[in-house]
């Protein structure tokens, strides 16, 4: 069993102006993906700059912060919404959804591609590599906030929360394993296929797939949004209903993708 740390959620506090480790977490990850992203294209051949990489990124920001919190009002608190129309904008009492995060990306997928001549794929898959660093920071802001924990467990890494609703229990860090699956082994994954040229959609495919299958896993061993609680089959919640069609999606775009590029690789009979 393990207490949990007493971190401050607020990192630097000048006067009334507070800065919180989650809002650094999510800078720190949109750093690491434009750096990442800057790095990839200025490798030959990348087909892509670095000023383009820059306005890509931006893009991704707004992308990710609007429709994260249009996700989380919508998906997880949309009778908190109807009762006060100004939820939407009260980002200080948190709440962002990384699937309403994921279709911010997506609309920022279709304007950029229009925008520089690309495709949607052409973008998602040199885009997509980039993510899960900032997935693995935005978790780690999620334990730093003690927020989001699993159910309890005799585990030895199991983590007494402060929050009064955890009840003293030591609870799965389900945070932790979602830094760790969505956030580093996701971006080992992608990072490596991604190395050398694949056939266009596949890298997209491969990111939707995992990202979805290592979510609807976690999604077993954490609580669900208080407000929800479990949506389908007594055991499903909000998280697998939003993961498990982004999994199943994700594997037809990785083979429809490949099967694609061997059709196109042989030669006219």
């Amino acid at each position: 069993m393990i207490i949990f740390p007493n971190i401050d959620p607020v990192a630097v506090q000048i006067g009334p102006l507070a800065v919180r480790w989650y809002g650094l977490m999510y800078l720190l990850g949109f750093t690491a993906a434009w750096l990442l992203g800057r790095y990839r294209a200025g490798r030959p051949g990348s087909g892509w700059t670095p000023a383009q990489v820059d306005d890509l990124i931006t893009l991704c920001v707004l992308g990710v912060v609007v429709g994260g919190r249009l996700g989380y009002v919508f998906f997880y608190d949309f009778p908190g919404l109807v009762r006060d129309p100004w939820l939407l904008f009260k980002v200080w009492q948190g709440g962002m959804s990384f699937h309403g995060g994921a279709l911010g990306m997506c609309a920022v997928f279709c304007f950029f591609g229009k925008k520089t001549g690309r495709t949607f794929f052409q973008v998602a898959d040199f885009t997509v590599p980039l993510a899960p660093l900032g997935l693995f920071a935005g978790r780690i802001g999620n334990f730093i906030n003690a927020e989001l924990w699993g159910k309890p467990t005799e585990l030895p890494w199991g983590v007494v929360f402060p929050d009064p609703r955890a009840g003293s229990l030591p609870r799965h860090p389900s945070q932790l394993y979602e830094a760790g699956l969505e956030g580093l082994i996701l971006f080992a994954i992608l990072w490596l296929y991604s190395a050398r040229p694949r056939p266009t959609g596949t890298v997209t495919g491969l990111f939707l797939a995992f990202y979805g299958i290592f979510r609807f896993t976690v999604e077993f061993v954490r609580i669900p949004d208080a407000q929800l609680g479990y949506l389908l089959l007594g055991w499903m919640t909000m998280g697998q209903i939003l993961s498990l069609p982004m999994a199943l999606l994700g594997g037809v775009i990785f083979f429809a993708s490949k099967a694609k590029a061997a059709r196109a690789a042989r030669p006219p009979r």
